[in-house]
């Protein structure tokens, strides 16, 4: 398999290569970045495992911890597949590895290494199915609400920044699918544009949101011909 040209390794996978670092702050920074962008799909993980909350938290926290000081992150490259894969066959050997199921707290050694907000993660948590899916469909569940969340901020910020705080609240609504000609007549009063001028809103929002989520995509995988298919099993795992 040819590798990817250099300028398709791009983001995650940079940073991937950074975190392996434990040399300076440049890793631990990148680390810091991978976690708040990955910790919750790992965390669920771990939850429908039935790992209890503060021993998941304590897990991940090791986890992490060991990702850096093991130079874990050293090993991942692109030619080893989708980082999402890669984050989760980590996680189930560094389970296997440490089977005594009561010494979790060992594990994380009791350290605070990264800042997790486990209280809004057990949020999130509860409105995952309750029925008998397995961990394994769960993380890839989560893996892909996180990322749409984090396009929806990006596209957030780009409005705010523009000034467009306001239209990005009246439309973001429409960005999932076709809606009533009657939610359309209320976008455009709120926003005193015409329905035909709306529309055109709601097409460059559309628009944009897509290409947003094909750039989060496209750092997450090997090449951009996978990209087209990581986006279909990432809203496949939304129907779980």
């Amino acid at each position: 398999m040819d590798m990817p040209s250099s300028d398709f390794l791009s983001t995650h996978w940079s940073v991937v290569f950074r975190a392996g670092r434990t040399d300076d702050s440049t890793g631990r920074d990148a680390l810091a970045f991978l976690c708040q962008r990955y910790w919750y799909p790992l965390y669920v993980f771990l939850r429908r495992k039935g790992v209890a909350v503060e021993q998941a938290e304590d897990v991940t926290q090791g986890f992490f911890a060991r990702l850096i000081e093991k130079r874990v992150l050293g090993q991942a490259a692109p030619s080893r597949g989708r980082f999402r894969s890669f984050l989760l066959v980590s996680l189930q050997n560094y389970l296997a590895n440490e089977r005594d199921q009561a010494h979790a707290h060992k594990r994380g050694g009791g350290r605070t290494f990264l800042s997790l907000d486990i209280e809004v993660g057990e949020s999130k948590l509860r409105f995952e199915p309750a029925h008998n899916v397995t961990a394994e469909k769960i993380f890839d569940r989560a893996w892909a609400i996180q990322l749409l969340e984090i396009v929806v901020d990006r596209l957030r910020q780009e409005y705010a920044s523009k000034g467009k705080a306001a239209e990005f609240d009246a439309l973001h609504g429409f960005v999932a699918g076709k809606h009533a000609d009657a939610s359309y007549e209320r976008a455009a009063a709120e926003l005193e544009l015409s329905q035909a001028a709306l529309r055109q809103a709601v097409h460059r929002l559309r628009k944009r949101y897509r290409q947003l989520l094909r750039e989060e995509v496209a750092d997450t995988v090997m090449t951009a011909d996978e990209i087209d298919d990581e986006i279909r099993n990432l809203f496949a795992a939304l129907q779980t």
